[in-house]
């Protein structure tokens, strides 16, 4: 029994490490995402960090309007970006997990 509990805190922290290694990963995974006129295009990674942004000059003639499109792109890579880390994670996490009962959330 007590081997068992051995074996299963190395695979968890096998795991926990994988869940780690996939986070560094991800920093590196960039997302584009442009509005639909492609006036403005923002560059995130998977971990949600803005890499670049791209203004069309016409668009700061217009505040309001600016701030409508980086709010509207913004959210949408942001959505995209959360999709592909939760994604990445819950795969490693799901991989790495013993099964251990109440545990079932990562599935």
């Amino acid at each position: 029994m007590f081997g068992d509990m051995m074996g299963m805190m190395s695979k968890l922290k096998e795991a926990q490490k994988k869940v780690e290694e996939t986070k560094e990963r991800l920093h590196s995974v960039l997302i584009d995402e442009a509005s639909s006129d492609g006036k403005l295009k923002v560059t995130i990674t998977a971990n949600r960090t803005v890499k670049s942004i791209s203004i069309d000059n016409e668009l700061l003639e217009d505040k309001e309007m600016l701030e409508d499109y980086l709010i509207l792109t913004l959210n949408k890579a942001i959505a995209k970006a959360t999709e592909v880390n939760e994604t990445e994670i819950a795969a490693v996490a799901k991989e790495g997990m013993p099964n251990i009962p109440g545990m079932d959330m990562f599935k």
